[in-house]
């Protein structure tokens, strides 16, 4: 009878230290989820902040892009405007 109730006894101690394992392991691998999912986001932290530098970098270029067509587009015109009175000048042949 104690052979049985050892041998119960060992099995049981068995099957607990086997649910401990399990539940180490699974703890463990949650943990490196866990790290990975935190390595993922810092990445992607990264990513948004060199995006939002890109953009702010495009929009000033876009704004000064604007100013220089703007510049562009009034010299035009006073060049077509010179153009215009010297032709009004000029006799007609």
């Amino acid at each position: 009878m104690r052979d049985t109730a050892l041998a119960a006894a060992i099995r049981r101690l068995e099957t607990a230290v086997g649910a401990v394992e399990g539940a180490a392991t699974r703890i463990l691998a949650a943990r490196r989820t866990g790290a990975d999912h935190e390595s993922e986001i810092a990445l992607l932290s990264d990513d948004r902040a060199r995006m939002a530098e890109e953009l702010d970098a495009l929009n000033a270029r876009a704004s000064r892009l604007e100013t220089v067509n703007r510049d562009v587009a009034r010299r035009l015109d006073t060049a077509m405007e010179t153009i215009r009175d010297v032709l009004s000048e000029q006799p007609h042949a």
